[in-house]
């Protein structure tokens, strides 16, 4: 964009400049149009900065915005105000930063307001509540809430209405219901606040009841839309939602998709098609809902078909697709369903996206394509401090790669609790247990409150690791330090522990003190080290009971039988083995995994399924013989 004066247009009229307004998007632009002002003397021209302020502050574009504040600040901001003067100006800054991606600067220009003297509208409370409730800053907003109780226009509804929200988006919902009660006029938007807080708070039944109560000419669709939302979220409530779907006066899009929404929730596809075929119209919601629905039934084929058919994507369909894949363990198509999303360049990937795209990465164990994930979200500019920070981690352990996972923990700066639980969950699967027991000290000195998903990741590191006294000092920390409440897997953990260690009688005692009753995983546990550690003593009754309360589970039985068998006892192993094949029960083949150039391959017990079975078979036998022939030049 090039700045020049006509001669229909003097150098000193503010016409070119205004012109120009509409056009400007990037920082040279309003360089440009700052140099004008500067050269002209335009900078001292209050009608036109005005209207630049006006035209930038509401733009998209983050230099114009910035430019606006900077105008304001130095042109406008200390001049004299009047009691009676509009504050149109203040209130277009308030907002820039209100709706923008600093929020908490709209409080600080309002309380500059305050302190100036510019008298304060509506309008300027409702842009500075949009910012606390944005921000969650309900010290703040309660401050604002005083203030306008001193005012005249305190009583107003549409300043009710936004302190409603405010109080319902901080979960203060018995403030809100006071505030409520107590103002002097309502209208729809006092009534539909106050109904979708309860819904989105689970409480439909409170809902309902100011439902029943709102005045018939208040109902609009926003109301009926919320309640069968809620109805919709529950299988008992879907009957409900069918009520009131059948009986409101006029339906829009979002009332069928809710309505297919719940049906889909509650398993209810017929119905959900029922819907979807008999809607007027459709949207891309309606269409993911379906794709979504029959994918997590695992009609893989018949989402797909729907998906293919659909007049229009976006991202969040394409997300539902994948997940459909992965979660009916057709992981491969997930990851050419996203790599055909990248060639496309029609859609582009979301966090959504690559978060499932990562699961996929993960249980397949394909590191090459990690990699080359990672390099696509660090080029892209994705941030790594909240999930997606917390799936690559997870990623890069399951691969094979603990160096890759802590390089990532590493680098990012704000973690969570979540990073900490994936980088000590991956350095437990790789039998690190004292660099995650270091990492885990390290959190107490940092003050990172630990949950319960903290304590099975450290007790398992602990566990693989063979470290007994720091696994019965992290349960200690967690019961009486951290007062979280130990859950089966936190006991089943330490059983393992005391197990694997050979403190079988300790893990006995273990198990009989516990406060919750042990399920069959405890007990196979504490079976699982007797056969270890030959405890014919404790493990004979384990197993009987495991086999009592559990009988069609083989791992009991087979484990019974081997520590028959390490005593000797073949008749008893007889009678076990008979009670298997009379309960048609047969032992789980063990599995295994490798990745070779971007393809798995699995493995069970005397497999000979491979199509390469010979040469795996020959290659084992050379290796076999080797290790023969140098244990002979040994001895």
């Amino acid at each position: 964009m090039l700045v020049s004066a006509t001669s229909n247009q003097p150098w000193n009229s503010t016409h070119p400049t205004l012109i120009l307004l509409p056009k400007s998007k990037t920082l040279h632009d309003v360089n440009q149009i700052h140099s004008r002002l500067i050269t002209t003397g335009f900078i001292n021209n209050p009608s036109l900065t005005t209207r630049i302020i006006l035209n930038f502050s509401s733009s998209s574009h983050k230099p114009l915005v910035e430019f606006a504040r900077y105008l304001f600040m130095s042109r406008h901001f200390g001049r004299k105000y009047r009691k009676q003067d509009n504050p149109f100006l203040w209130n277009a800054i308030i907002k820039s930063f209100s709706h923008g991606e600093d929020p908490r600067e709209a409080f600080v220009i309002f309380n500059l307001m305050l302190e100036n003297g510019v008298c304060v509208d509506k309008f300027s409370f409702s842009l500075v509540l949009k910012a606390c409730s944005r921000l969650g800053l309900i010290k703040e907003g309660m401050q604002i809430h005083g203030l306008l109780g001193k005012m005249e226009i305190g009583s107003d509804v549409f300043l009710q209405n936004c302190l409603m929200c405010l109080y319902l988006r901080c979960g203060c919902l018995g403030i809100s219901r006071q505030l409520f009660d107590r103002m002097m006029k309502r209208d729809s938007v006092s009534f539909n606040s106050m109904i979708d807080g309860y819904v989105k708070h689970g409480m439909v039944k409170s809902a309902r009841e100011l439902f029943d109560v709102m005045p018939m000419e208040q109902k609009n669709l926003i109301s009926w839309n919320s309640m069968i939302s809620g109805y919709a979220r529950s299988e008992e409530g879907l009957r409900v939602a069918w009520e009131l779907f059948e009986e409101m006066p006029k339906r829009d899009l979002i009332s069928w998709n809710s309505m297919i929404d719940g049906c889909v929730k509650c398993g209810k596809m017929e119905d959900a098609h029922h819907l979807f075929n008999w809607m007027p119209k459709r949207d891309v919601v309606s269409w993911a809902n379906m794709v979504d629905g029959y994918a997590k039934l695992g009609e893989i084929d018949i989402a797909r078909g729907l998906f293919d058919e659909m007049p229009e994507r976006d991202v969040i369909s394409c997300n539902a697709m994948m997940a459909g894949y992965v979660q009916n363990g057709h992981l491969m198509e997930a990851l050419k369903f996203f790599h055909d999303m990248l060639s496309r360049k029609e859609l582009f990937p979301d966090n959504a996206t690559l978060l499932i795209t990562l699961s996929a990465i993960a249980q397949l164990g394909h590191f090459d394509e990690g990699v080359a994930l990672h390099c696509y979200i660090e080029d892209n500019g994705f941030s790594l401090s909240e999930k997606l920070g917390v799936a690559l981690i997870d990623m890069y352990a399951k691969c094979g790669s603990i160096d890759n996972a802590l390089s990532v923990f590493e680098d990012i700066d704000d973690k969570s609790i979540d990073h900490w639980n994936a980088i000590i969950g991956g350095l437990a699967i790789h039998g690190l247990g004292e660099v995650a027991f270091e990492l885990f000290m390290e959190m107490e000195k940092l003050f990172v409150k630990p949950d319960d998903i903290t304590f099975i990741g450290v007790l398992n590191a602990c566990n693989h690791a063979g470290l007994v006294k720091e696994g019965l000092m992290c349960f200690e920390l967690m019961r009486r330090v951290h007062k979280v409440e130990p859950k089966l897997q936190h006991y089943g953990c330490m059983v393992d522990i005391l197990g694997r260690a050979g403190h079988v009688e300790e893990a006995k005692k273990f198990v009989e003190k516990m406060p919750i009753e042990p399920n069959h995983v405890v007990w196979r546990t504490l079976l699982s080290a007797c056969r270890n550690h030959e405890n014919f003593t404790i493990g004979e009754p384990v197993a009987k009971h495991l086999i009592s309360v559990d009988s069609y589970n083989p791992s009991s039985y087979v484990l019974l039988s081997n520590i028959y068998a390490g005593f000797g006892m073949w008749n008893d192993v007889y009678r076990i083995r008979m009670m298997m094949k009379q309960r048609d029960l047969k032992k789980i083949p063990g599995c295994s995994q490798i990745e070779l150039e971007g393809n798995v391959h699995e493995f069970f017990v005397r497999d000979k399924s491979h199509p390469q079975v010979r040469e795996i078979y020959s290659m084992l036998d050379s290796l076999s013989t080797l290790n023969s022939e140098v244990a002979y030049c040994k001895h």
